[in-house]
């Protein structure tokens, strides 16, 4: 029993959430994302949507094909250029399209590059008269079928037949496996067996235009027509479909539409948008120029593999989200920035920043545009219910809000918001700009009473809580406990606290958890307690927070969910029915960045109806919507290029092999992309080429990355993407290889290895030649070396025996002049003795010998004689002279050679001055004066030509 309960369980829960998950939203409207013609680079018309396996979105655009792979537009042109106005991708990838007088296929080729095949080309000439514009491009049951208001072409097994027109097409369409053609006499004919089969009672149509059929329950077929509304065929029976749904199309005519999921329908306007209806006829939405769209023109409508909405326009193409649980009320619904919304009498209010607005709110919600409250134009920055009294604080005031406008002022100074006081049930009290005051219930909502006396400091971007002892008020960096007076006047008790733990720095957020007020520290919450007087530290709501970045604000909902902020990015806290908490952050990163600071506004009436406030519009969240719309996304490596080739990955139905690139162009470049279209600005991309890059590079939004100046070898090339939820893709890579340059081949290094085998040869026998040789050298050195050896030895020898010679000779030449000096000192002693004999002569001389006796006379005389005979027998100095001129006979000639005008006995003067003899001496040896000899010398002076500062002994032993 159990099983079976537990099995219905499950079964009815997978019912309830696919119903969520195709649900369309009634409340406000998706978010739409626009795309002009300067992004896709195409023409204005887009009249047919497509989606391949991978992805990637095709338009069947007036200027060609356009590709949109979530970052980058391509487009491809027919032939003759030709507009193209229907589209079809098959299972194999091929994506068939129709224009003038042509219609193909195209298909990648082995580069991923999309490359056009004719089927035009196939056809007779007969066939190819009169084809115009393919409108319509079907694949049913194993044939792709391009039908022409003339003809339709069917291709199976590559080959090509016609069925011409019983009278004139109009479109066909392709509804439960079954394949219908409007016929403009015929009515509706169904194609069965290669034969058209009339419709019964379809000839109704015959003056309309069918755009589109769609199935409804119980086998009936809705038709949409042109301009003359919605028909519904039952059992043969047609009529009109009389619904809301009708009378749209009615007055802004149709063309045509999409369904989704067999639940809802998107029928298409010339001059209103597109609506999205039920199967019952009942506009769920409305979307159009004023909630968005570009363009009132609804040429085509697609739902693409995630259950969003693609619009082909008459001028550009817009994506709608619908596959969401948000919704919004922006500019066109009148709202601008959020700071407050709640619920009153039927009515939903918001407090904006252009005054206080509201709208009914109900069971159904009706789409329209919010309408102010009278009497209330100015910045609003709270409106709540408090005891079943609607108050609004307000630039303006404080306000009572009565039947949508002001029915009382309660004080015109500005405030921020009200709370209850404990223990006080009719007081509340007011944050003003100034300060804070007191209003009291009375039978017209609330009466002033009076401001509290003992703080009046601006109280802008105050955090207020009340509990049974204090009212706390945060404004950074302080937390202010201040205690009212009993009789509410007063604060008689304020203190200021910069810390309330000494671990723990700071005070980030005040908060009221479980009607009890709690002070966070980075993420650690502190409650405090009375009795110690002291801050304490809730461990069990801290460890609730784990993980959490830093939170700045918390606010908990009716239903006691948390809901916190963090770096301008939402989350909450889900409560469960035991009590534990479930956290659900990823789902609204959308909102990041959105968020109004220190105003955060969230706005829980149930699960299905939470708002939440942003800084341009008010968001709608049904959190029962499951989040199976938050998908992996898929990393797309969209292209692979060099400067001499572009490989297109992201169009390859297989993996690129490693492909490989000369070194010359070793420039690679690479763009990314990811066919994920909600929320494109915060999808990022993460690469790293391997071994080129060791980390990841950081999450960024530039989807393209270039590398220069690759050394050759084996790449790889890894991409992952995160996206707008924060889920990250599987990796994609591309592997590719940079050649080496051809001095660094493998065959270049074997030439190398080579050319050095070779080399360290040659050099091997080089060297035992140069061994050889210079043994052979060596030998002939060492002869040289030898040789010169000897010849120095014996050059030495002689210089030693010259040096000894010279010595000798110097030493002779020394013994010489000694002698010589001996000699003329001897000769010297000779002219003295000379002169005293000469000197005894002459006294001899004056003895008169008459007085002597013969005997005397005869003994003087003899004594005479010997003396005058030893004067003139004595050659002592002729010998002299002789001896001095042999020794100095070079230094002579060359005197004489040098001064041919010198005088003998100048050369005799000049070789005793050589000589180094005095000037007593060479007076007595010349037997002249010395004053003669100094007049001598100074002639000789005159002669050799030296001043008088020039030492003449010196001169004549330069000579």
């Amino acid at each position: 029993m159990k099983f079976i309960v537990r099995t219905f369980a499950f079964i009815l829960l997978f019912f309830i959430q696919n119903a969520s998950f195709s649900q369309v939203k009634n409340i406000g409207i998706p978010d739409i994302k626009n795309y002009k013609r300067s992004e896709y680079k195409g023409g204005t018309q887009n009249w047919s949507i497509d989606q391949d396996k991978n992805g990637n979105i095709y338009f069947a655009n007036n200027s060609g094909l356009i590709q949109f792979d979530g970052s980058n537009w391509h487009k491809y042109s027919l032939p003759n250029k030709s507009e193209i106005r229907s589209l079809k991708i098959d299972a194999l990838g091929r994506i068939f399209v129709g224009g003038n007088n042509e219609f193909g296929y195209f298909k990648n080729d082995e580069k991923g590059i999309l490359k056009y095949h004719s089927l035009y080309n196939l056809l007779s000439p007969i066939d190819k008269e009169n084809i115009n514009l393919i409108w319509r491009i079907h694949i049913f049951k194993g044939e792709v079928i391009f039908q022409s208001f003339s003809k339709v072409f069917f291709l199976k097994n590559e080959k090509v037949t016609t069925l011409t027109a019983p009278h004139k097409f109009q479109f066909s369409f392709l509804v439960n496996n079954r394949l219908y053609f409007q016929d403009k006499t015929l009515g509706v004919l169904e194609y069965k067996n290669r034969k058209l089969t009339a419709i019964s009672g379809t000839t109704v149509f015959n003056d309309k235009e069918i755009w589109s059929l769609f199935p409804l329950s119980n086998n009936r077929v809705l038709y949409a027509t042109l301009e003359k509304g919605l028909f519904v065929a039952e059992n043969g029976i047609i009529k009109p479909w009389a619904t809301e749904a009708n009378e749209f199309i009615k007055k802004n005519t149709s063309l045509g539409g999409s369904i989704i999921k067999n639940k809802f329908i998107i029928l298409n306007s010339v001059l209103d948008g597109a609506i999205i209806c039920d199967l019952n006829g009942k506009i769920i939405q409305h979307l159009n120029r004023q909630k968005g769209i570009q363009n009132n023109t609804i040429l085509a409508s697609f739902v693409d593999n995630k259950n969003n909405i693609w619009l082909g326009l008459d001028n550009g193409i817009t994506f709608i989200n619908e596959n969401s649980p948000f919704s919004y009320f922006d500019y066109s619904y009148n709202i601008g920035t959020v700071y407050a919304s709640t619920t009153y009498n039927g009515n939903l209010y918001v407090a904006t920043n252009q005054g206080l607005f509201y709208h009914p709110w109900g069971t159904s919600f009706k789409d329209s545009p919010f309408m102010r409250v009278e009497g209330t134009i100015s910045q609003v920055w709270n409106i709540q219910v408090l005891n079943n009294v609607l108050i609004c604080a307000s630039n303006s005031g404080a306000l009572i809000i009565e039947n949508n406008r002001v029915s009382k002022i309660l004080d015109t100074r500005g405030y921020f918001g009200f709370k209850k006081i404990p223990d006080h049930e009719n007081y509340i009290i007011g944050e003003s700009y100034n300060g804070f005051s007191v209003f009291k219930k009375s039978a017209s909502g609330y009466d002033y009473m009076h401001q509290v006396k003992g703080f009046d400091e601006t109280t802008n971007n105050f955090s207020v809580e009340i509990d049974e002892n204090y009212l706390w008020l945060k404004k950074n960096p302080f937390l202010y406990q201040v205690k009212l007076s009993e009789d509410l006047q007063r604060f008689d008790f304020i203190k200021k606290h910069i810390n309330i733990s000494d671990k723990f720095k700071g005070i980030n957020s005040l908060q009221n958890i479980n009607g009890k007020v709690y002070i966070q520290v980075q993420n650690h919450f502190f409650r405090y307690s009375v009795e110690q007087e002291s801050f304490f530290e809730d461990k069990k709501i801290t460890k609730l927070f784990n993980g959490i970045p830093t939170i700045n604000t918390l606010i908990e909902d009716p239903a006691g969910n948390l809901w916190y902020v963090f770096n301008e990015s939402l989350g909450v806290l889900v409560k469960n029915k035991n009590g534990s908490y479930t956290k659900n952050q990823a789902i609204f990163s959308n909102l990041s960045g959105n968020l109004v600071n220190n105003y955060i506004s969230v706005n829980t009436i149930d699960p299905q109806n939470i708002f939440i406030g942003l800084t341009d519009r008010l968001a709608h969240y049904n959190s029962t919507i499951p989040n199976t719309f938050m998908t992996k996304p898929k990393a797309i490596i969209e292209s692979f290029s060099y400067p001499e080739d572009t490989i297109l990955t992201g169009n390859l139905a297989h993996k690129l092999e490693s492909y490989s690139i000369p070194y010359k162009y070793n420039r690679v470049k690479f763009t990314f992309a990811s066919p994920t279209y909600e929320n494109q600005e915060n999808v990022m991309y993460s690469y790293k080429l391997e071994p080129f890059e060791e980390n990841w590079r950081g999450w960024s939004s530039t989807a393209m990355k270039e590398y220069t100046n690759l050394r050759e070898g084996n790449y790889v090339m890894k991409l992952k993407v995160r996206n707008s939820y924060g889920i990250e893709s599987n990796i994609s890579e591309v592997e590719f290889t940079v050649s080496p340059p051809w001095y660094r081949h493998f065959l270049a290094y074997l030439f190398y290895l080579m050319l050095i085998l070779l080399g360290a040869y040659l050099i091997s026998v080089r060297v035992k030649l140069k061994i050889r040789k210079n043994r052979y050298y060596e030998t002939i050195e060492q002869r040289r070396l030898y040789l010169e050896k000897e010849s120095k030895i014996r050059h030495e020898q002689h210089d030693l025996e010259k040096e000894i010679e010279k010595l000798k000779n110097d030493k002779l030449q020394i013994k010489i002049l000694a002698k010589d000096k001996e000699l003329v000192n001897n000769s010297l002693q000779v002219v003295k003795k000379n002169k005293v004999l000469n000197g005894i002569i002459h006294k001899l001389k004056d003895i008169d010998t008459n007085i002597l006796d013969e005997t005397t006379k005869s003994e003087f005389s003899k004594l005479h004689k010997s003396i005058v005979k030893e004067v003139n027998t004595d050659k002592s100095w002729k010998d002299l002279e002789k001896h001095i001129k042999n020794v100095h006979f070079e230094f002579l000639k060359r005197l004489k050679g040098q001064y041919p005008t010198i005088s003998p006995r100048e050369l005799d003067l000049s070789t005793y001055l050589l000589m180094n003899m005095s000037t007593k001496e060479i007076a007595e040896i010349m037997n002249i004066s010395t004053g003669g000899v100094e007049l001598a010398r100074y002639r000789l002076r005159k002669k050799l030509g030296l001043n008088k500062k020039e030492n003449l002994i010196g001169f004549l032993m330069s000579i």
